[in-house]
């Protein structure tokens, strides 16, 4: 086990260009929770204003970075990011741009985590990726090992947890930024390219790589992959208000929209009788799509300033989701109609994201707090467990359940991935 530092995590990736800066840096705080664009708004005067004006405008309009709002030291790591990925900075003039972005642009320190204690003993380990990787979404393959989306290094990577090896499997298509990936039966990895407008099935064998590309022209944005039980792959596209399968054997991919424009589809399942539900993250909804007719069903659920981000099916058919905006978990039955809710143990600005569960409790991540946690629900006594990542996390977006009923993590702020063992579930 390696340990992750800063200057691992914002390792030089050399595969992305500097034009795709808005899209890496800035796209992980939606449109829904960001302060409204300013256009041609003039910056404040002060020493690196004139620097921000000609190099970060070179790959983004100003009114992308007057609308952020973070703490010093997230400052420091978008700007090292932005260098990274090939901004024309050197050392002295990125200290100086961190300072002015910092003094003209602040926004609060997270809040700390907050640690309820319990029944269960977890132990959590953790592993450095390929510098530059920033792993997105982790899964879990037949085989056993390890694999996750390096969204920012244009790769998807193996890990062995037996021998601690790993492989990178570069994408043949330049900053596709593959995002979800799932494997089927026969251990080809699907996986969604957010950037690239198609979704990809890699041949772990050969490294081959087949694309199959979207039928329309405005749908680009390909998010998060699942398998059905009969085989075919669906997937949400976020940014482009569809949702879409593939048919594996003949290739054949069809799009659906939500009724509800700037929807946002965003995690999805299946349940036990192969109905896909996934999130509608700009709303407070979930939806449902038939398998045979791809027409969608909306479930409004009770609170409007619920966000739904992440999604998680218990074996009963019961859908549970990550309030992102409002910190809360919460539980939607599509039979009866019938939600509930709980507030997550760190608080309204917790930001619960990557969801899973594993038998028929519930485990999470709070990704709003310092450090990330990995939060256990127990639905039978509605009683919450947590426990922080060493690391910090630096945001997981998604976690997965193996077969042994251990969880993996991707933790993308910090470059690198994390097994959570859970000795008495």
């Amino acid at each position: 086990m390696s340990a992750i530092s800063a200057s691992q995590a914002l390792g030089s990736s050399g595969a992305r260009k500097a034009l795709v800066l808005s899209a890496v840096v800035f796209y992980f705080v939606l449109p829904a929770f960001v302060l409204p664009a300013r256009s041609q708004q003039p910056l404040p005067d002060g020493n690196g204003k004139e620097t921000v004006q000609t190099v970060c405008a070179q790959c983004h309009g100003l009114e992308t970075v007057t609308r952020q709002r973070y703490t010093p030291e997230e400052w420091r790591r978008v700007v090292n990011e932005m260098v990274a990925q090939g901004a024309p900075l050197t050392a002295d003039q990125a200290a100086v741009v961190s300072e002015y972005l910092a003094r003209n642009f602040v926004g609060e320190p997270k809040p700390p985590a907050v640690v309820i204690a319990g029944p269960v003993e977890v132990t959590i380990k953790e592993w450095t990726v390929t510098p530059g990787a920033r792993p997105h979404d982790p899964l879990v393959a037949p085989d056993g090992s390890i694999w996750y989306t390096g969204q920012r290094g244009n790769l998807l990577g193996r890990f062995d947890h037996k021998t601690g090896q790993f492989k990178d499997y570069p994408l043949k298509t330049p900053d596709s930024a593959p995002h979800g990936l799932v494997a089927d039966k026969e251990g080809n990895i699907w996986f969604t390219a957010i950037d690239g407008a198609y979704v990809g099935k890699l041949d772990p064998k050969t490294g081959a790589v087949a694309e199959y590309r979207m039928p329309d022209p405005e749908a680009r944005t390909a998010h998060t992959p699942i398998f059905d039980q009969k085989g075919t792959l669906w997937f949400t596209m976020s940014g482009s208000n569809r949702v879409g399968r593939v048919d594996p054997k003949s290739g054949e991919v069809k799009l659906a929209t939500p009724p509800t424009p700037n929807a946002n589809p965003y995690g999805i399942v299946v349940h036990s009788e192969g109905v896909p539900f996934f999130t509608l993250f700009r709303t407070n909804k979930l939806a449902s799509i038939d398998p045979d007719t791809m027409e969608i069903r909306e479930y409004v659920l009770p609170n409007p300033d619920t966000r739904p981000r992440r999604i998680a099916v218990t074996s009963d058919d019961v859908l549970w989701y990550t309030d992102y905006a409002r910190g809360y978990l919460g539980r939607l039955d599509p039979k009866t109609g019938k939600a509930a809710e709980w507030a997550s143990p760190s608080g309204s600005k917790s930001q619960p994201y990557g969801i899973t569960r594993v038998g028929n409790i519930i485990w999470y991540s709070e990704s709003g707090v310092q450090p990330n946690t990995v939060v256990r629900f127990d639905p039978a006594t509605e009683k919450f467990q947590t426990w922080v990542i060493p690391s910090g996390g630096g945001v997981v977006r998604h976690m997965v359940a193996a077969p042994d009923g251990n969880l993996w993590l991707a933790c993308s702020g910090v470059n690198g991935i994390a097994l959570v063992q859970i000795k008495n579930n």
